[in-house]
């Protein structure tokens, strides 16, 4: 079984690599889903209240919570397949997410760190066709310290590989699928940064 968590900041690419995912049948487990389903059994707006409820969520019963909800839905999802097991968990947060995925599934969960350069990220954010505004901007910024808050940057940081998004989507996409075929073997031995056959793009 190979279970991929997926960390990074909004307009990274953490939707893409699990629309590539989902193209290769593998089964996405959408951290983000667990909250908003939470937020609408609370009869709160999910599009307004996300943010306040994972904090609520967290107060209540504990840092790891959300992944304690997520960790039966992997294996459900896992016990589904034919072959060998694979499933990605879309959109870790904190160490403590990260340290409870470890406790579940240990040599068997990899951690990959999806990245890119803040104004390519403001674009993609921006409205299609466009440049990102200033307010665009500043509202990326605005949403990055929340998620920062939550100890996002310690987890990218732990990562056990980094898929650099900068360049085209093919390519970016490329790197997702050797990453959903090879695991920890898509790893370049020098920095750690997926690409094709181990090798970096």
């Amino acid at each position: 079984m190979r279970i991929i968590g997926t960390v990074g900041l909004p307009g990274s690419g953490k939707g893409e690599a699990a629309a590539v995912a989902r193209e290769e049948d593998i089964p996405v487990v959408t951290m983000g889903d667990v909250i908003r389903e939470e937020t609408r059994r609370r009869g709160l707006d999910p599009s307004e209240h996300h943010g306040e409820v994972a904090g609520k969520l967290r107060e209540e019963e504990g840092e790891t919570a959300i992944a304690d909800r997520c960790i039966p839905m992997v294996r459900e999802a896992a016990e589904g397949q034919a072959g060998e097991p694979v499933v990605l968990v879309d959109g870790l947060r904190s160490m403590a997410e990260v340290e409870r995925f470890v406790e579940a599934f240990g040599d068997e969960f990899l951690l990959v760190s999806i990245e890119a350069p803040f104004d390519l990220r403001a674009t993609r954010l921006g409205d299609r066709g466009r440049e990102a505004t200033d307010l665009d901007r500043e509202k990326l910024r605005e949403r990055e310290e929340r998620e920062l808050g939550f100890g996002m940057g310690e987890v990218m940081d732990a990562a056990d590989l980094t898929i650099e998004n900068d360049d085209t989507l093919e390519g970016f996409r490329e790197q997702v699928r050797a990453v959903l075929d090879a695991g920890a073997a898509a790893v370049g031995a020098d920095d750690h940064e997926a690409g094709p056959e181990g090798e970096n793009e």
